[in-house]
């Protein structure tokens, strides 16, 4: 089964073939997905009406291995379908602010562990030589992603000196990213809803021969299809907003990477920060 369809269109595709019990489960996700995705094989049979057997068999006539395959693809499928009001709607079972700080963190240290476990040391690697090799560095993050954009780029800027952080502006975020070449990289950050305009700058550097690195949460994201080398990292939602606590851990962990093959030239480089911080009182040293 190709995971990259999607799933809403399997599901029409194969209800003429479905039982009479499965086709009760087809109707109920595709009125219902944001609730289905969060539900047990038993519980979905409960508020259907059917066996959790019927839910087992209903997932594998869809082409999966098991309910759990047929439940992480419901749950991908709205990262990207869902809007923020539906969203909200998910986030009714948080019943106390005690409860949202406990199950918030939870979901964030879920996310990173996910993300160590699912990075590829060689890629990484890829990545780090990339923006070494680099002569121009562009970092595209829109919407929500701007956040990790400014802190990867803020960073990179400190240690390198041929840093562009692409972000709307006084002029349009073409107009920014127009001089790339074969020479640059280009890192795009994206992760759900994700944003067009990340995909289409990311494509036009692409068209211009720059090699282009992506940090997001999944092989079926857009920008993953042209990019040379994925760094895979979780962001999975524990409400109506996405999760960046793993994307900024990666980006510090490529920011630190890069500083310690670039330790003497940030040690002259903050040698003379410190100089100006002192004499400026940019910090209050009391």
């Amino acid at each position: 089964m190709e995971e990259a369809r999607d799933l809403i269109v399997i599901i029409k595709e194969q209800f003429p073939k479905l039982s009479k019990g499965q086709k009760l489960i087809a109707q109920f996700i595709l009125a219902n997905y944001d609730k289905a995705a969060f539900m047990t094989a038993g519980k979905l049979g409960e508020k259907v009406g059917v066996s959790e057997s019927t839910v087992v068999r209903f997932a594998n006539a869809l082409g999966f291995d098991g309910y759990p395959k047929l439940q992480k693809s419901l749950q991908e499928l709205i990262k990207t379908k869902l809007t923020t009001v539906q969203r909200v709607e998910m986030s009714k079972e948080y019943s106390n602010d005690w409860t949202i700080l406990k199950k918030v963190l939870k979901s964030d240290i879920e996310n990173i562990k996910t993300t160590i476990e699912e990075l590829d040391e060689e890629s990484f690697q890829k990545g780090i030589n990339k923006i070494l090799k680099a002569k121009k560095i562009y970092i595209v993050g829109l919407r929500s992603s701007t956040a990790v954009a400014e802190y990867l780029g803020f960073y990179l800027n400190i240690i390198l000196d041929n840093v562009n952080i692409v972000s709307y502006g006084i002029s349009d975020v073409f107009e920014q990213i127009l001089k790339v070449t074969e020479d640059d990289l280009v890192i795009a950050i994206s992760f759900p809803r994700y944003s067009k305009r990340t995909f289409e700058l990311a494509n036009y550097a692409k068209k211009q021969g720059a090699s282009i690195i992506a940090l997001t949460d999944s092989i079926l994201a857009p920008v993953a299809s042209i990019c040379e080398e994925i760094i895979p990292v979780k962001s999975n939602m524990a409400s109506f907003v996405d999760s960046l606590v793993a994307p900024l851990s990666v980006a510090n962990a490529i920011i630190v990477a890069i500083g310690m093959r670039k330790k003497e030239e940030i040690k002259e480089y903050f040698d003379k920060l410190e100089t100006i911080w002192k004499e400026y009182h940019v910090y209050d040293e009391k």
